[in-house]
């Protein structure tokens, strides 16, 4: 069985992949980068390959201090919410009735089989889309191993940068759901009522795949 540490293990060792790591490195040394280098993977530990149902794809992690720490969209329990992730609970409660929870951590959506996974694993403080460029070859390689895959997956995408790779989803017994991002810049111009929610679990019912709980304690 496939699994993210065999996935890993060839791709570390990969040109492209080790041009990755050096320029990581660097920006490490010479800048403030989030989150922390121990959670850059956190999104894959918390959500092994064979259970990935569902992939959220993002833009890059949260740039501000104490945010990111490796799924997209996440903050750490007594962080203050992003708005982002206001407006994602906002179209949660709009889309299935449930209620916002009072945190913005969302391990229990990994622990679900939900990828949160952003196009930029890494950011510098205060620059936004940093980081995007070096990791896009990556996270392109990621996505297009679980357009792969055995299990039919929903793919969704939200906001630009995410949508840039809809190309590399192809298979057609996966599900393509992309909107604008849940940004209070754009979340009305088409998030805000795209039931991203409740169209997943439609399409993992009709598979005859055991549906998203996306209640969070």
């Amino acid at each position: 069985m496939t699994s993210w540490q065999d996935i890993f293990a060839s791709e570390f060792e990969q040109d492209y992949f080790k041009i990755i790591q050096t320029r990581i490195n660097q920006e490490y040394q010479t800048h403030e980068v989030y989150p922390p280098r121990d959670k850059i993977f956190a999104a894959f530990d918390l959500c092994p390959f064979e259970k990935v149902k569902v992939v959220i794809s993002g833009q890059d992690c949260y740039f501000n201090p104490n945010q990111a720490h490796g799924l997209a969209f996440s903050v750490n329990k007594g962080m203050k919410i992003p708005p982002s992730l206001i407006n994602i609970y906002k179209e949660l409660k709009s889309d299935l009735g449930i209620e916002p929870p009072t945190h913005g951590c969302l391990r229990a959506w990994a622990k679900e089989g939900v990828l949160l996974l952003n196009s930029a694993l890494t950011v510098r403080r205060g620059e936004p889309g940093s980081h995007i460029e070096i990791w896009k070859p990556f996270t392109d390689k990621i996505i297009s191993i679980l357009n792969n895959s055995e299990q039919p997956i929903v793919f969704i995408l939200w906001g630009t940068f995410s949508r840039a790779k809809k190309k590399l989803i192809n298979n057609p017994k996966n599900h393509l759901l992309e909107s604008a991002h849940p940004s209070p810049l754009s979340a009305y111009n088409g998030f805000f009522g795209s039931k991203p929610f409740s169209k997943t679990n439609q399409f993992l019912i009709s598979n005859k795949i055991e549906p998203i709980n996306w209640m969070i304690e």
